[in-house]
């Protein structure tokens, strides 16, 4: 990719996003970069000693090709599972992008290829007046939509999608994830995401693989070239 960074954005909330950032990063590894995950904002962290962990930003920082401080990875990491500007206001947190963005570019200085992991959908509020969409925004950067394959997908993708470009970002591609395994019409549905969405499609993962083996379900011939 011309930048070396990119945004995963999803259609909604449980859609698959962190298995897929891992299995991009998986994917970018192979290719010989170094590759490491970001989820600057995280709700629903539980208690350790070292302080609030966050499940996904942890499956990222595994998923990394060399060991990467959490607090890097995951510079907000809030209680409880809320939208992250509730969570933060319940804990007396401001978010802001300066710090996300020093803990990024920290990131960038250290691997060739940096997947910053959104939260919840593309929308969502951070604080009052910043959204989930300004950090690819003020970043400049593309960004990937992870589409949860399931009934009613085709609405939310191409919401979203509509949503990404008229803020002005690049649609690099989209990503199908298969969170329902019974789903019907799964291949229809998916030609139909492939002729409607404005950017192609980068891979199709199935259900219940990990995301070292999801890899191989990905092209990242864009994203590296």
């Amino acid at each position: 990719m011309n930048a070396p960074a990119v945004f995963i954005a999803g259609t909604d909330t449980g859609i698959g996003k962190t298995h897929t950032a891992c299995a991009l990063l998986h994917a970018l590894r192979r290719t010989g970069d170094s590759a490491c995950g970001m989820k600057p904002v995280a709700s629903g962290c539980f208690p350790t000693p070292d302080g609030p962990r966050n499940e996904d930003a942890l499956a990222l920082q595994a998923a990394s090709s060399v060991p990467v401080p959490y607090e890097l990875i995951n510079p907000i990491a809030l209680r409880e599972p809320l939208s992250p500007h509730l969570a933060a206001m319940h804990e007396g947190v401001t978010i802001s992008l300066p710090p996300l963005r020093d803990a990024f570019e920290a990131l960038l200085a250290s691997h060739d290829k940096v997947v910053v992991e959104g939260v919840g959908g593309w929308l969502v509020p951070l604080a009052w007046g910043l959204s989930a969409a300004d950090i690819p925004k003020m970043w400049r950067l593309p960004v990937i939509l992870v589409v949860g394959l399931r009934l009613g997908c085709l609405s939310h993708a191409l919401l979203t999608a509509r949503a990404i470009v008229e803020d002005g970002c690049e649609l690099l591609g989209w990503i199908g994830n298969r969170v329902d395994p019974t789903m019907a019409a799964v291949e229809e549905n998916v030609a139909t995401l492939r002729e409607l969405l404005p950017a192609p499609c980068l891979g199709v993962l199935p259900h219940g693989v990990e995301p070292a083996q999801a890899a191989r379900h990905l092209d990242v011939g864009a994203l590296v070239e």
